[in-house]
């Protein structure tokens, strides 16, 4: 019998990232639930110990878009917890309408770069000690089969905006993060993987959406593709993979461009204050 996980999963609260907690509570694990309403955090914890039995269950509460939020929710994590086995950044926002004004995060980044991508790299690299202490430790960003490559003249994409165009490039940059900090924890016992779960699951931002024709998967088939990376005896030596659902995939082209990874390296530190 293994040890007793404890996994944090950020966007807990709806969708995919509260089916995934709720199944690994199922297991006996601790799980660090991660939402940005109080309420409805408070109500998360008592529906999955209800359903569940488990009471090893911890909400923290933070607003993504803010990085200064991500380092507190770090800090929070760092703070009360003697491990972390893994760590999932679920957490993300999708386009709404080809319409859509483009928006900011309180510190002035194009806000689907700051929550989908800058947030999950900031509490990444601020929780490697406790993954390294906890090692073997793996570390799984949700990503999508959407992608664009990025601009580096216009990263913030103040010319010719468009909601779809920040979200796929904005899930770019977390597959080239994946990349570039696997390769970098490549002998620490730390693997590094994305995914993208399932094509548009029964979930709210694809509901809420014009950009999407409607669901064309379920919530469970994304689960079940997450859940492998989380926790598959199979995987655990795989790192700087990306997953198409259960079954290795393909990027963007420009995920595999040292260069380009190595230019959102630099871009990203300068961005996160990273010390």
């Amino acid at each position: 019998m293994s040890h007793k996980k404890t996994v944090l999963i950020t966007g807990a609260t709806d969708g995919l990232g509260k089916l995934v907690a709720q199944r690994i509570a199922a297991r006996g694990d601790r799980v660090l639930l991660h939402g940005r309403n109080p309420a409805k955090g408070k109500a998360l914890v008592d529906e999955i110990h209800k359903a569940t039995g488990n009471p090893d269950l911890h909400y923290f509460n933070a607003d993504l878009a803010s990085l200064r939020q991500a380092h507190d929710l770090a800090a929070a994590v760092l703070k009360s917890q003697a491990r972390l086995d893994v760590l999932v950044n679920n957490a993300g926002i999708g386009p709404v309408s080809t319409d859509s004004p483009r928006r900011e995060s309180p510190e002035g980044n194009e806000l689907f770069f700051a929550v989908n991508y800058l947030s999950g790299c900031m509490l990444a690299r601020e929780l490697l000690p406790l993954l390294r202490k906890s090692a073997p430790a793996r570390i799984v960003n949700v990503a999508s089969i959407g992608q664009q490559a990025l601009d580096f003249d216009d990263l913030m994409l103040q010319k010719g905006y468009d909601d779809a165009r920040a979200y796929r490039q904005s899930k770019l940059a977390q597959i080239m993060f994946t990349f570039d900090l696997a390769a970098e924890l490549q002998d620490s016992g730390i693997t590094v993987n994305c995914l993208h779960p399932a094509m548009l699951m029964n979930t709210g931002m694809v509901s809420g959406s014009k950009y999407f024709p409607g669901p064309m998967t379920t919530i469970e088939q994304g689960a079940d593709a997450l859940e492998q990376l989380i926790l598959s005896p199979k995987l655990a030596s795989v790192t700087g993979a990306f997953y198409n659902g259960l079954e290795p995939g393909k990027a963007n082209d420009q995920a595999y461009d040292a260069a380009a990874r190595g230019r959102l390296r630099e871009l990203t530190a300068a961005l996160i204050h990273l010390r």
